[in-house]
């Protein structure tokens, strides 16, 4: 009597172990780059937010909010994880940065009328990324 299983080798086994263990080295990079991606977005929008929480604020108060963020005064939260830091507010113009210190090293800056542009915005009212 001869008997017949059914089954994988070892072979093929170590085969399919090999191809998936490529395909994960191929994929984790990406996904690293993808959540890089998605703080530097969440970044930009918030400093976008924070563009037209303080032309409300100016519309109320004629002077740019210039506190910590966020605040009860200033109708505006950040996206969880994002740091908004306003470094300057006066009745000419306004100037913040943004980081996501959690997922990465980058920041983005803003800054609107004649307050100094911190670093790396250099265009009036163009959100920037280092």
């Amino acid at each position: 009597m001869s008997s017949h299983r059914r089954g994988f080798t070892l072979i093929e086994l170590l085969i399919v172990v090999v191809i998936i263990g490529i395909l994960a080295v191929i994929a984790i990079p990406k996904f690293a780059t993808t959540k890089g991606s998605a703080a530097m977005a969440k970044m930009k929008g918030d400093l976008r937010n924070l563009a037209t929480a303080q032309e409300s604020y100016y519309g109320d108060n004629n002077v740019y909010y210039s506190g910590p963020v966020p605040a009860a005064a200033l109708i505006y939260n950040p996206s969880q994880g994002v740091t908004i830091t306003i470094t300057a507010g006066d009745n000419a113009g306004w100037a913040a940065t943004s980081a996501y210190p959690t997922l990465t090293t980058r920041t983005c800056a803003f800054y609107q009328g004649t307050a100094a542009p911190p670093a790396p915005a250099t265009t009036e009212g163009v959100v920037a990324c280092n």
